[in-house]
C-alpha cells in the first residue's frame, strides 16, 4: 500500500499510527477534540495541516444557527464576489474550520472570492439530521445577507471534504428540492457518500493511514445514532431517488483511501442522471490529503485543480 506514497507521507503514517487513537477507542469525545485543535496550533501542526495565506483577510463571523464560521477574502476585493462555503471534514464527530485553512485562504485569494467555513452540530451530542440543518442555516443565512458579506448570491459553491464532502452534497440536494438557493457548483474532495454499503476500496484499504475501515463503521454509528440502518439520502446522498439537476461537481478522491469508492461511484450516479462531472483520483494520496499538505505532496496540485474548476464555475 506505500508503494507510491511520497516519503514525508510514509513517515506520517507511521507516526500516527504510534500515536493515534481510533475514534472507535476514544471514550471522552470533549478531550480528544481539544487535544487535536492543540496540536493544530504547535509548531509541527502547522507544518502538517498548512499555513493560511498570509495576503488572505479573515475574520470570525457567526452563521446560520449560531455557527462559528472563518470568513476568508481577497485582499483590495470589490464587492460583489462569488462565494464558497466550506464544510470541513471529521467524521461529523470531529474537526473545525482552521484545519481547513490552507486550502480556503488561498482559493479565496486566488479565485478572488469570499469562503466560509462554518462549524456545525457534532455527534453524538448532536446526532443525524443536526449537522445537516445546521449546514442548510448556514447556507441560507449566507444568502439573505449577501450584501454585508459583499458576495453574489448568484455565484455560490458548496465545498467540503469527507464528512463535510457528505455534507455539501446533500446540501446540494436540499437546494436542488426547495427550489434554491441556485448552486453554482459543489466540489466533493473524498466524500463520504454512503453509510452502510461496504464497497471494494474499504477492504483494499482498511488499515490506511488517517481512515481505516473500523474508523469508518465508528463514524457511521456516531453520526447516526439511534437512527442507524436510516437509509435517508440526507445521510448517504447516493441513495437519492435522482441526481438530475445538480450542479456542476468536482469530486476528488485519494489512491489510498477506504472512501475511494464513495466517491467514484457517486460520479457514477450523477453521470448516468446527466450531471457535468469532473473526477479526479490523486495518485500515492492518503485520506485527508487536502488538510495534510505539509506531509502529502500531490495536495498542491489537487488544490490547482480546484482553484482552476472554480474558475470556471464561479
Amino acid at each position: 500500500m506505500t508503494s507510491t506514497m511520497a516519503l514525508r507521507t510514509r513517515v506520517f503514517a507511521a507516526l500516527l499510527k504510534l500515536s493515534e487513537k481510533g475514534i472507535e477507542d476514544v471514550v471522552d469525545l470533549p478531550a480528544h477534540r481539544a487535544k487535536r485543535a492543540k496540536l493544530q496550533r504547535t509548531l509541527g501542526g502547522r507544518f502538517v495541516f498548512g499555513r493560511a495565506d498570509a495576503s488572505a483577510v479573515v475574520e470570525e463571523i457567526t452563521v446560520g444557527n449560531g455557527s462559528r464560521a472563518l470568513l476568508n477574502r481577497p485582499p483590495d476585493a470589490i464587492a460583489p464576489l462569488p462565494c464558497v462555503i466550506n464544510f470541513h471534514g471529521g467524521g461529523w464527530v470531529q474537526g473545525n474550520p482552521e484545519q481547513s485553512q490552507w486550502m480556503a485562504s488561498r482559493i479565496a485569494v486566488r479565485n478572488r472570492a469570499v469562503v466560509i467555513s462554518p462549524t456545525y452540530a457534532l455527534a453524538p451530542e448532536q446526532p443525524f439530521p443536526a449537522g445537516v440543518e445546521d449546514c442548510r442555516a448556514t447556507l441560507e443565512w449566507v444568502v439573505s445577507h449577501a450584501d454585508e458579506l459583499g458576495i453574489d448570491p448568484q455565484r455560490i459553491a458548496v465545498m467540503g471534504d469527507s464528512g463535510g464532502g457528505n455534507l455539501a452534497a446533500v446540501l446540494a440536494l436540499l437546494a436542488r428540492d426547495a427550489g434554491g438557493p441556485e448552486l453554482r457548483a459543489q466540489v466533493l474532495i473524498y466524500p463520504g457518500t454512503e453509510m452502510y454499503d461496504r464497497w471494494p476500496s474499504e477492504d483494499r484499504h482498511a488499515d490506511a493511514p488517517v481512515l481505516t475501515s473500523r474508523n469508518m463503521r465508528a463514524f457511521a454509528r456516531l453520526y447516526m445514532g439511534d437512527r442507524y440502518g436510516d437509509e435517508d439520502f440526507r445521510a448517504s446522498p447516493i441513495r437519492a431517488a435522482s441526481h438530475a439537476g445538480l450542479p456542476k461537481t468536482f469530486i476528488l478522491t485519494a489512491e489510498l483511501d477506504p472512501l475511494l469508492d464513495n466517491g467514484a461511484r457517486y460520479r457514477d450516479a450523477l453521470v448516468a442522471d446527466g450531471v457535468p462531472v469532473r473526477y479526479v483520483e490523486y495518485d500515492g494520496a492518503i485520506h485527508g490529503f487536502m488538510s495534510l499538505p505539509g506531509v502529502v505532496p500531490v495536495a498542491k496540485r489537487a488544490l490547482d485543480d480546484i482553484v482552476d474548476f472554480l474558475a470556471l464555475t464561479l
